[in-house]
């Protein structure tokens, strides 16, 4: 039975006044407890994977979007004391680093900066769950499944009315429980297949790849159940960072569909400096940008591969609702002065 929906207030449409009327939000009050909830889980389930969680700085001088001509986002740059710097977009450079150290993994949970202005599907400070380890994509695609099946079954046993003031059902939780880590792949090839019949769903780029629309992604979504993983992009559609397959077409890559759609990215990393260089000039950018990464590669390779789970859209598909600005307790806006 499908309860009534907790409703968001949109105080954040009014910035000026927003933290005044989300003291007195129940929206707000119960936000905080699912945020909670996840980093627990979250933190609980690396740690019995033994994969360490690790502490690291925000700002970056090696930003990792927009890194291919495929990228919808912009980084952030800021001037700290006189030093041009950016705010971090993703730690994926930063986990690789610490992956040297502790090589049965890496984890944090820290925000991620984005320039492009907020939209329903879009936050320009948003935080994310990411990881590195060793191995492949399908390693990391295999973490990612029991990963996202455990924050179900935790938050479905320790918050389940919580879930169910915001969602009006504990249905679409149960749902992906009982696939048992067992979520639908397919390539980008079999999507763009499925999804031809309808030229909104496939967005072809004048550089020469394609790419799926939003409205592509749900349209798979809704297929699939609900769930599943689209591999194997076009691999010029990609950042530098990504492998790619034994054709040189299509990229070593992963996107979990659910809820807005993509919600988590998956990849495995080139291994070599050669790799890396040969990337970086495929993709037109200057490798001096990227030395301290060509040293690494070249002097300590692994084979490496990793995740990052945008958590606020993890929310979003947990609460069934339909805008992501819904889920800052303290919203940010670029070019907006907010307080607190």
């Amino acid at each position: 039975m499908t309860k009534l929906k907790l409703e968001p207030p949109k105080s954040w449409i009014n910035a000026d006044k927003h933290y005044k009327d989300a003291l007195e939000s129940e929206w707000y009050k119960k936000l905080v407890i699912l945020q909670d909830e996840i980093n627990h889980s979250s933190w609980g389930f690396f740690r019995e994977k033994g994969i360490r969680t690790v502490s690291l700085p925000i700002t970056t001088g090696s930003v990792t979007s927009p890194m291919g001509l495929g990228s919808d986002s912009l980084p952030v740059k800021v001037n700290l004391e006189g030093i041009d710097t950016y705010l971090s977009d993703s730690m994926q450079f930063h986990l690789e680093y610490l992956l040297r150290y502790l090589e049965d993994g890496v984890h944090y949970i820290m925000p991620s900066f984005r320039g492009e202005q907020a939209d329903e599907r879009h936050l320009c400070q948003f935080y994310h769950s990411e990881s590195e380890i060793k191995g492949g994509i399908e390693d990391v695609i295999e973490l990612v499944n029991e990963y996202i099946y455990q924050l179900c079954v935790d938050l479905l046993n320790r918050i389940p009315d919580v879930i169910e003031e915001f969602a009006g059902s504990l249905d679409h939780v149960k749902k992906i429980i009982q696939k048992r880590m067992l979520i639908d792949k397919i390539t980008f090839e079999e999507a763009v297949v499925l999804l031809e019949d309808n030229p909104e769903y496939i967005q072809h780029h004048p550089e020469g790849f394609r790419t799926i629309t939003s409205e592509g992604e749900k349209k798979l979504i809704q297929d699939f159940g609900g769930m599943l993983w689209v591999s194997h992009y076009d691999y010029i559609s990609v950042p530098f960072y990504q492998a790619v397959d034994e054709t040189g077409k299509y990229a070593m890559n992963a996107d979990l569909l659910f809820g807005i759609g993509e919600v988590v990215g998956a990849g495995e990393r080139h291994t070599t400096g050669k790799e890396v260089r040969d990337s970086l000039k495929l993709h037109e950018l200057d490798e001096k940008e990227y030395e301290w990464y060509l040293y690494m590669k070249e002097n300590f390779p692994i084979k490496t591969a990793g995740f990052g789970m945008g958590v606020e859209r993890f929310l979003l598909w947990l609460t069934q609702q339909n805008d992501i600005r819904d889920f800052q307790v303290i919203p940010r806006f670029n070019g907006v002065n907010i307080t607190p």
